[in-house]
């Protein structure tokens, strides 16, 4: 009987090792995670959160996008007759028209931003330090801003002009880097870059600064660990605060981005202060430079928030596993 029950059940250390990947460890937010795996798990869960937060928001963002490179005035009125309008002569599921293409762009986008961000936290923290420092803070999120952009630029750029194009005009992704190559050259596909660069300097670093400020509030005044809620809740301020801030050098990208697509503005917009100049003289500088912004208050909170909270949900569920520990 003994040799049978033997042979029946496996040596207790071959079962350890069967499962040892689906074993879990206490949340512990990063230590002992040796840097690659902290590298890995960060670029997964930004690239998860950046998809379900654009696509949360892709509708609003379209509407958005219309109206920011219009002459027409933006109101509340106007944003939901635009979008019963699409709905009734192009169908619901033109809300989402190009969010294929800010998948393609969002998903390394976010990717990125989240990884290098954790990566210059790492870089300016010193040995001990649960929070950096304000400065440090916001340059960490700086940082971040500039390496994401940098590297997805082009996929904004075809982001946009699907947005505001028929659906006819083109089919991919693919097909609007193909033809603004060929039709306006390789530098059109950085049109707008310095605007988007120059505005996701205080973007990212406003955004990253006010929410791991408010963790960091959140952890000196509470006992309770920063849940889902909170993590929602602290993002959508940050979202709300840092596209406030950074709202008009969103119109002057939008503009300069699109203006090969639009007729009649193939020779406009060709620069940052030429951009603020026509859109100040023709429909003013509040009204113009600040037009979507009510919307943006909707959607950027919504956005922000869902990407942090998902974002770090992710992460810690990923972190669990031992095998990203030592």
């Amino acid at each position: 009987m003994a040799g049978g029950k033997a042979m029946e059940d496996p040596p207790s250390n071959q079962v350890d090792r069967g499962l040892n990947v689906l074993k879990t460890a206490p949340v512990n937010h990063g230590k002992n995670v040796p840097n690659q795996h902290k590298i890995l798990t960060s670029f997964v869960a930004g690239g998860i959160a950046g998809a379900v937060a654009k696509t949360t928001i892709a509708p609003f963002d379209r509407t958005k996008i219309n109206f920011q490179v219009s002459r027409n005035s933006f109101s509340t009125k106007a944003a939901l007759k635009f979008l019963v309008n699409t709905c009734r002569t192009e169908g619901v599921t033109s809300l989402w028209r190009g969010n294929s293409a800010t998948m393609i762009r969002i998903i390394p986008y976010a990717a990125i931003q989240f990884t290098s961000h954790e990566q210059f936290k790492i870089l300016f923290s010193k040995k001990g330090q649960d929070y950096l420092p304000p400065a440090e803070r916001f340059l960490a999120g700086s940082f971040a801003g500039i390496t994401s952009t940098s590297a997805t630029y082009p996929l904004d750029l075809v982001r946009a002009r699907m947005a505001v194009t028929k659906r006819n005009t083109f089919h991919s992704a693919y097909e609007v880097l193909v033809k603004t190559y060929k039709s306006e050259g390789f530098l059109s596909l950085y049109r707008g870059y310095v605007p988007t660069v120059l505005g996701s300097i205080p973007y990212a670093g406003i955004s990253f600064f006010t929410y791991d400020s408010l963790k960091k509030m959140h952890s000196e005044q509470f006992e309770s660990e920063i849940n889902a809620f909170h993590r929602m809740f602290y993002g959508a301020i940050a979202g709300a605060f840092s596209q406030s801030c950074t709202y008009p050098l969103d119109i002057v990208r939008r503009r300069m981005q699109t203006a090969g697509v639009i007729e009649g503005r193939e020779k406009c917009y060709n620069s940052i202060l030429g951009t603020i100049k026509r859109i100040t003289i023709e429909e003013g500088f509040i009204r113009g430079m600040y037009k979507g912004l009510s919307l943006n208050w909707i959607k950027g909170p919504i956005a922000v928030g869902t990407s942090f909270m998902t974002f770090e949900t992710v992460q810690q569920f990923l972190r669990r596993f031992e095998i990203f520990h030592e």
